[in-house]
C-alpha cells in the first residue's frame, strides 16, 4: 500500500482513519461476537477467535470467520513490525507488536496478543534448524513462553523442496502423526490454503480487494473455516511471514 492510503499514525485519530481504510467498519468501537469453536491447542481465558466469553454456543456454528490481516503493528509507530487482525466487525481480534527483523539469532520471541493485549501464544524460533523452525509455546501474563518441550503446542518448519506445492507443514505436540497441517501455494504472493492432515482446508490467505482494486501485500484475507482454532491459524501466518522471508521496507509517511 501507498505512504499516501496512509496518515501519520503518530496520534490516535489517525491510527483510526488508517484503520478504517483497510476495513471501513474498523473505527467503530464494536466488541468482537464470541464464535464457539473446537480447540485444536488448549485455549487461553477469552475463546479461540478473540471474544471475551462463550456466552451463546448456538450462534456462527457454520460460518466460516472472515478477517482482514494489516502487516502493520497496532502501536502506530513509524516503521514498525507487526501485525493488526480485524475481525468482520472491524474489531480488532489479533496483534502482534514487534519492532524489529533482526536476524533468527537474535529474532527472540514473538507474542501473539489478543486485541486488548493479554498474550495468548509465544513464537520462538529454533536456533539449530536447517528448515527454518519455530515452535509456539503458551505464553503467560508476564509474556513469556513456557520453553520446555512438554509444554510445546506445535512446530512449524520449511517443507523440503522435493514436497513440490507445499510451503511449511506443522507437527502438533503429541499428536501420532508426523504432519498434523500443511500449507499449499504461496504466502509471499498471498495465495495459500492451509490444510489439515486429512487434507481439508482449514484456513485461505488472500489478496484483499477493495472498491475491485488489490490492494498491496501489507493487507490481506484470512478466512478460517468453523471449528477451527483461529489463534492457532493466526500463529502459523506470523510464522509464515517468518519463514517465507522477503526485506522487510518501513512504512514511510509524509
Amino acid at each position: 500500500m501507498t505512504a499516501a492510503a496512509f496518515p501519520d499514525r503518530s496520534s490516535g485519530s489517525m491510527m483510526a482513519i488508517s484503520a478504517s481504510r483497510i476495513h471501513p467498519s474498523s473505527a467503530a468501537e464494536t466488541t468482537p461476537k464470541p464464535t464457539p469453536t473446537r480447540p485444536l491447542v488448549p485455549l487461553p481465558p477469552g475463546g479461540a477467535c478473540g471474544g471475551d466469553d462463550g456466552a451463546d454456543a448456538s450462534v456462527g456454528c457454520a460460518a466460516a470467520l472472515h478477517h482482514t490481516v494489516w502487516k502493520r503493528s497496532s502501536m502506530g509507530f513509524h516503521g514498525t513490525d507487526g501485525f493488526s487482525v480485524y475481525d468482520a466487525a472491524g474489531a480488532l481480534a489479533f496483534r502482534v507488536d514487534n519492532y524489529s527483523r533482526r536476524q533468527k539469532l537474535f529474532a527472540g520471541e514473538l507474542l501473539l496478543m489478543d486485541g486488548h493485549g493479554a498474550p495468548l501464544l509465544a513464537l520462538r524460533p529454533q536456533i539449530f534448524s536447517m528448515h527454518d523452525q519455530w515452535n509456539c509455546y503458551n505464553a503467560s501474563e508476564e509474556g513469556q513462553a513456557k520453553t520446555t518441550s512438554s509444554h510445546r503446542l506445535f512446530s512449524m518448519r520449511k517443507c523440503s523442496v522435493l514436497q513440490k506445492g507445499h510451503e511449511a507443514e506443522v507437527s502438533m505436540s503429541g499428536s501420532s502423526c508426523s504432519t498434523s497441517f500443511w500449507v499449499e501455494g504461496c504466502f509471499r504472493r498471498r495465495s495459500c490454503k492451509i490444510r489439515n492432515g486429512d487434507g481439508e482446508e482449514v484456513a485461505r490467505i488472500t489478496r484483499k480487494k477493495s472498491n475491485s482494486l488489490t490492494l498491496g501485500d501489507d493487507v490481506f484475507s484470512l478466512v478460517v473455516q468453523p471449528g477451527v482454532d483461529c489463534a492457532m491459524i493466526m500463529a502459523f501466518v506470523v510464522v509464515l511471514d517468518r519463514i517465507c522471508w522477503k526485506p522487510y521496507t518501513p512504512l514511510i509517511c509524509s
